[in-house]
């Protein structure tokens, strides 16, 4: 089992930022990748950001590429999602996952995912 806690979230106006953080505890060992996804309203869990946990291989969805950034502090268990010029349409809640190893890899497809975080809110004002 692995538990995830995110925290971070919040309002900000448009072109500001944030970071969110999500700290992993438990079956680390076992982890090949976390991932940041988000659910706005009405719409479909997307995929936002991965980095694997061994190597620190990041991957981004086109929305987001060149504003947001995955890293993971192997200390610490835990992953964070710097977001910059933030948009009214990256509101959403964050959810930080976990990707076991075993069944391949991954990294951007959300059923792949095998633990989930509660989730955060971040609302962008425009």
């Amino acid at each position: 089992q692995v538990q995830l806690v995110e925290s971070g979230g919040g309002l900000v106006q448009a072109g500001g930022s944030l970071r969110l953080s999500c700290a992993a505890s438990g079956r680390i060992f076992s982890t090949y990748a976390m991932g940041w996804f988000r659910q706005a309203p009405g719409k479909e869990r997307e995929f936002v950001a991965a980095i694997s946990w061994a190597g620190g291989y990041t991957y981004y969805a086109d929305s987001v590429k060149g504003r947001f950034t995955i890293s993971r502090d192997y200390a610490k268990n835990t992953v964070y999602l710097q977001m910059n010029s933030l948009k009214p349409e990256d509101t959403a809640v964050y959810f930080c996952a976990a990707q076991q190893r075993g069944s391949g890899t991954y990294p951007r497809v959300r059923d792949k995912y095998d633990y989930w975080g509660q989730g955060t809110q971040v609302t962008v004002s425009s």
